[in-house]
């Protein structure tokens, strides 16, 4: 497998064409962002935890049955993935009120929810990602009645995997952000990353936090913080 020329640079990775059309290459880079990119730094080791991160989660995910576009690590912040054409929206799901949600709805940080809430975001930076419904996603052509239905349930059974896989290691999973992607033949895999950039994850005894919220409160380094994380999932599957 050999890389080629850069097809997309994001705030946190570049993809990579190869010389197989269905596999993209992907490099992850250490530079944190928050604000819609108005705050960004270049931190060393964040690509790499990231990366390593995401994949132990996207094979845990696979082994309970939820597809992915995972495929393997090539290196520290390297790592294989099925081509897939990313659907515009983030697909947020939450379990306890925190952050935009409670600013939004003057919901006390911490509050857990009855059940967990599913939100669209429409992926569009000039736009700062607005918070869209179904209404406005089929005015928008964004996704079909069909798909809208399938990313919930994709979302929401990602919901209790991780909400399991988290607990297990004394994290508590406050919210998270999904992204999915459509393959030649309309199926919808899982896609982007999983880590402590779109999570927000709170430990269980102390309730502090092991997200980029360190980063967005300046709360102090994220590196100690994603490193922590990493260590647990690693040490679960000893």
């Amino acid at each position: 497998m050999e890389k080629g020329k850069l097809l997309y640079e994001g705030k946190a990775k570049q993809l990579f064409e190869t010389d197989d059309p269905e596999i993209i290459w992907v490099e992850y880079l250490n530079q944190a962002t928050a604000l819609n990119g108005a705050k960004k730094d270049q931190i060393s080791g964040k690509g790499e935890l990231n990366n390593r991160i995401t994949g132990i989660i996207f094979d845990f995910l696979r082994k309970k049955g939820i597809k992915n576009h995972f495929i393997k690590h090539l290196s520290a912040n390297e790592q294989l993935i099925q081509s897939v054409e990313i659907i515009p929206l983030e697909v947020v799901v939450r379990n306890v009120a925190a952050g935009s949600f409670s600013k939004r709805l003057a919901v006390s940080e911490g509050t857990p929810l009855k059940a967990p809430i599913v939100e669209f975001y429409y992926k569009n930076d000039e736009l700062d990602d607005p918070m869209v419904n179904e209404d406005h996603i089929q005015f928008l052509k964004l996704a079909t009645t069909d798909e809208l239905i399938q990313l919930r349930q994709m979302a929401l059974a990602v919901d209790q995997a991780l909400v399991g896989l988290f607990d297990s290691i004394d994290i508590q999973l406050i919210d998270f952000k999904l992204e999915f992607g459509r393959r030649k033949d309309g199926s919808l895999l899982l896609a982007d990353e999983i880590s402590p950039d779109t999570c927000r994850l709170w430990d269980k005894k102390t309730k502090e936090h092991l997200d980029k919220d360190i980063y967005r409160r300046d709360l102090g380094d994220i590196v100690p913080v994603y490193q922590e994380v990493l260590n647990r999932l690693e040490k679960r599957g000893e």
